[in-house]
């Protein structure tokens, strides 16, 4: 199975065997520290009750287990250092792999690029938009003279009498002395209410 797997794959493997490798060094320097505390009870106790063969040999292992302790530091250390600088050499591999096929695409984009051919294309368009602007000047002319003919044959003064207008206005003033009455109804029953309150408060 391992002949088929991809390049992502085998480095995804990689690298869970090195962070695995990581978790049982930290794991083993606990260990060693939790040992250490051990010891140095021991050794407390055996200088309390006057055993100095086994405070000399717990002395002993103690110093041993601080020199694991480091050993282990620095190789957990060295594993970290490798790694940062395997993720330094991934990010200068991927920027060499991308400068690589926009070389490949800028290629290609000039191997089919024909400036001749542009060059007349856009000498074509040019000339066609100064055409395409006078048309449309003329077009504006026309659309403004019917505008003007036609707002002028709507506005003739002649269409709405004298008496139509007549008749708008005195509709608005109906409408607004309407209005007017209306509110002096509500105000005079607004006092009524009032005045009846007070006469049975009374």
């Amino acid at each position: 199975m391992g002949l088929f797997k991809s390049k992502d794959e085998r480095r995804i493997e990689r690298e869970m065997k090195v962070k695995a490798g990581m978790r049982s060094i930290e794991r083993s320097i606990r260990q060693q520290e939790k040992f250490a505390e051990d010891f140095i009870r021991n050794a407390r106790h055996a200088k309390q009750i006057g055993d100095d063969g086994q405070y000399q040999f717990i002395r002993s292992a103690l110093k041993k287990t601080a020199a694991v302790k480091k050993m282990l530091e620095r190789q957990l250390l060295a594993i970290k250092n490798a790694m940062l600088i395997s993720q330094q050499a991934q990010a200068s591999a991927q920027f060499a792999e991308s400068m690589n096929v926009m070389a490949g695409q800028i290629g290609q984009i000039f191997g089919e690029m024909d400036l001749t051919k542009t060059q007349a294309d856009w000498e074509k368009a040019v000339a066609q938009a100064g055409s395409m602007e006078e048309r449309m000047e003329l077009f504006l002319d026309s659309m403004e003279d019917a505008a003007r003919s036609g707002t002028a044959a709507t506005t003739r003064e002649d269409l709405v009498t004298d008496d139509e207008i007549d008749r708008m206005i005195q509709a608005e003033v109906l409408a607004g002395e309407k209005a007017e009455l209306g509110k002096l109804d509500e105000l005079e029953s607004e006092i009524a209410k009032e005045l009846g309150a007070t006469k049975q408060k009374d």
